[in-house]
């Protein structure tokens, strides 16, 4: 077996317990399960890249990592603490994927799909933000502004999967369809009454964004590798 697959197979199986204890009920088993999930997949990062990790990544990881520690503790500011630690993940996702890839060159055929995207993500950050609870209504800005950070981080994963069609851009579409998800679901959850479906496929879209991103690090690295032997 592999250095990093024990921690892999700790990922899933926290997955599978999360959504276990959510169809349960059990919601502080699954918020217990699911903080298992990040340290998990970090760790199988981290042995994937022969313990190699830049600043920007490690950044991304530990405000993840307080995000979840925000939940885990469930207190007057978690809400609040957790938008702020997502809202720094994103922006700095959104930095790597403008200074960590080619500049875009939109051709005649991308035009429409790429409309498409725009007029999608636009309508989502409307409708979604329309949607909010008492707590939301407190800080619109910072939602507001967290909610166009977001948009800007799928728009840029979905043009560059439009224009490009790499592997490398399908793991950053994936990444961002799966923390847009996480995040439009999460607000139903406060805004609809208490549905384990919703609960579901909150839970399941962040664990999976995780997953995603981790891809999309590995494979980034391992791009830029080939690039500099080729170079």
């Amino acid at each position: 077996m592999k250095a990093n697959k024990p921690s892999l197979i700790l990922y899933f199986l926290a997955l599978l317990f999360t959504i276990i204890f959510n169809c349960m009920q059990h919601d502080v088993m699954a918020v217990y399960t699911k903080s298992i999930v990040l340290p998990a997949i970090f760790f199988y990062f981290l042995i994937s890249s022969d313990y190699k990790i830049g600043k920007t990544e490690a950044l991304v990881f530990l405000f993840c990592f307080i995000g979840q520690v925000f939940e885990l503790m469930d207190v007057e500011i978690s809400e609040l603490g957790g938008v702020l630690s997502f809202l720094i993940v994103y922006i700095l996702l959104l930095r790597i994927f403008i200074t960590r890839h080619e500049r875009i060159k939109f051709r005649k055929r991308d035009i429409l799909p790429i409309s498409i995207v725009v007029i999608f993500i636009v309508y989502l950050l409307i409708s979604v933000l329309s949607l909010q609870s008492d707590n939301m209504k407190k800080f619109n800005w910072l939602y507001t502004f967290y909610g166009i950070i977001l948009s800007l981080l799928c728009y840029y994963a979905f043009v560059n999967y439009i224009t490009k069609g790499t592997y490398l851009a399908f793991l950053m579409s994936l990444m961002a369809i799966s923390y847009m998800l996480s995040d439009i679901f999460f607000i139903f959850c406060e805004y609809f009454s208490y549905s384990i479906v919703l609960i579901l496929i909150r839970d399941i879209t962040q664990i999976l964004a995780y997953y995603f991103m981790v891809a999309y690090f590995l494979k980034k690295g391992k791009s830029h590798k080939k690039m500099l032997y080729d170079n």
